[in-house]
């Protein structure tokens, strides 16, 4: 990652910068991170392109001070403040993570060739019912609130890899990918080539976004904000930008969550070394209320899987075990549902906010 702060006024002079954009575009192109992968047909709705995309110039202001943004080719600059953030192959990179190892051990997360093409792919070419546990968690996500994704502008954060954002792109809105990691922005416009559907991805700080209050129609995370911090810093900024609608599906806090941490299934400590913070219903309603939010749904359910699915998750998903493991889990939210591991909480703008 490339970080744009200075120490005399928090800014780098503009030559420096656009010498580091320059830098990072040969590098990149060195690595051939942006090569397509052979089985690939073109997707003209995204082209790899140094062209910033007409939305992101459109809707992105400075995340320090929410001024106007001037953009070159590799650079972008707030009229206001003077801050300057690179521009890499196109992907605006607004994340300033100088002095952050917390942020900067989630940017900086790193997967060898086939982690990263499960990324890519995830959830196709895993198990049948992992895939059916992605969706079933997606669909949960937007259940109620489906009026407002088809045309709209969705902001995904902590998007990874864009499986999230491709679920809501194939309803019909139009996405931005957020995410921390430059090379997940990577992943995610692979992505978008590779399986034919328009994502826009950009390097954004869940915690600073990039674009005016009530700047975006709808705003959506789902197993994001857990690795910030404090969750609800995150929680509060996508409620900033949001216009119409929000999503949030998190870890929660919960009795179930303790025993399969004490089982080896659930964790305590992601990959890149943060803890993870699981948060609680009350606290996420009250942070959207305090906002101009009202919460038209907000429920716990319970989810255990694998990253990547093992030798058990293939078992159940052979013949018929798969219908019964899927009735089994929804059998057990039914009783269990309200004291288990995962919340999902909804909500929309009030028309006073």
């Amino acid at each position: 990652m490339v970080t744009v702060s200075g120490a005399a006024h928090g800014i780098l002079p503009r030559t420096t910068i656009q010498q580091l954009a320059t830098v990072l575009r040969m590098t990149f192109r060195s690595l051939d991170v942006f090569k397509l992968h052979s089985s690939c047909a073109s997707l003209p709705s995204a082209e790899l392109s140094t062209t910033v995309d007409p939305l992101l110039i459109e809707a992105c202001v400075c995340p320090a001070c929410h001024g106007s943004l001037t953009w070159d080719a590799g650079l972008t600059t707030c009229v206001s403040c003077g801050r300057s953030y690179p521009v890499v192959d196109g992907i605006p990179v607004f994340a300033v993570l100088h002095g952050d190892d917390h942020k900067r051990g989630q940017a900086e997360l790193r997967f060898d060739a086939p982690s990263a093409n499960w990324e890519i792919e995830r959830p196709s070419g895993g198990a049948a019912l992992y895939g059916w546990l992605m969706l079933y968690k997606l669909r949960r996500g937007v259940s109620g609130i489906e009026s407002h994704i088809r045309g709209a502008t969705v902001l995904v954060v902590c998007a990874g890899s864009g499986m999230d954002a491709e679920f809501l792109a194939r309803q019909g809105a139009r996405v931005i990918a957020s995410d921390v990691s430059l090379d997940a922005a990577m992943r995610t416009r692979e992505r978008a080539r590779r399986h034919r559907i328009p994502l826009i991805p950009l390097v954004a700080d869940a915690e600073a976004l990039p674009f005016r209050d009530h700047g975006i129609e709808l705003t959506f995370v789902h197993d994001g904000l857990h690795h910030l911090r404090d969750p609800t810093v995150g929680v509060r900024e996508m409620a900033r930008v949001t216009a119409d609608a929000l999503s949030i599906s998190e870890p929660a806090k919960a009795l179930v969550t303790a025993i399969a941490i004490k089982a080896g299934i659930a964790l305590v400590e992601e990959p890149a070394g943060n803890p993870v913070a699981r948060l609680e219903l009350p606290q996420v309603k009250k942070v959207l209320q305090d906002s101009g939010l009202d919460v038209v749904a907000a429920e716990r359910y319970a989810m255990f899987y694998r990253h990547e699915p093992g030798p058990a998750m293939r078992l159940l998903s052979r013949g018929r075990l798969q219908p019964l493991a899927r009735h089994a889990i929804r059998l057990f939210n039914t009783t269990f549902g309200p004291v288990s591991n995962k919340l999902v909480v909804k909500a929309v703008r009030r028309q006073d906010h």
